[in-house]
């Protein structure tokens, strides 16, 4: 796939600016300080892409990007930061609950959460919907640059025993800073994301 052209498209702020085109859409989840924006850009291969907020909780819009002409990242509002108000914190749930239920081609779910973290309620909350709903979900534990290598294969069983319960999903180890990881999520894009899409045989 040729992500030299992936760009920025819109972000919606209301139902009526989600994009309902055919092109699949990529959903990235997670807590505030997850890490996902720039996931989003090592994914690209593009350093400023994607916004990374100055603080965690500045992501209060659905952002669109668009991955080589193919298809939609999409990068939801973050959830589970405390400075945010309730009434914020209300209006990004009714956002995306009306994301979900919007009629947009949603492919895969990839559920951002840091290594070094236990995930939480709010976590396998997204993690049941995606696969509840039938939908491929990757959980990329991202930062692992933080984790010394005797550590983390501990971090990563972490996970995986709290999001058991929630149904099986692949657990990815991620490095925005260092790349580490990139190719085995291209790897689960392609398998199930680019799959249809567009002028798209498979790519990465």
């Amino acid at each position: 796939m040729n992500l030299s052209g992936s760009e920025f498209v819109k972000s919606a702020a209301e139902p009526s600016g989600f994009i309902r085109d055919l092109r699949p859409q990529l959903v990235f989840a997670g807590r505030s300080n997850a890490g996902k924006s720039s996931v989003i850009n090592r994914l690209l291969g593009r350093k400023n892409l994607a916004r990374v907020g100055s603080a965690p909780g500045k992501t209060a819009h659905i952002n669109y990007y668009l991955a080589g002409g193919a298809l939609y990242f999409v990068d939801l509002p973050g959830y589970g930061y405390a400075r945010v108000s309730r009434e914020e914190r209300e209006r990004w749930g009714r956002l995306m609950e009306a994301y979900f239920s919007g009629g947009g081609r949603i492919a895969a779910g990839l559920l951002v959460v840091d290594a070094r973290r236990v995930p939480g309620g709010d976590d396998a909350m997204m993690a049941r919907w995606f696969l509840g709903s039938g939908l491929p979900l990757a959980v990329v534990a991202n930062k692992t640059d933080k984790l010394k290598r005797s550590e983390l294969e501990g971090g990563l069983k972490a996970i995986e025993e709290a999001l058991a319960p929630c149904g099986a999903a692949a657990v990815l180890p991620f490095s925005a800073l260092t790349g580490e990881g990139r190719d085995a999520l291209w790897a689960f894009i392609e398998g199930c994301a680019l799959r249809g899409a567009p002028g798209e045989e498979g790519g990465g």
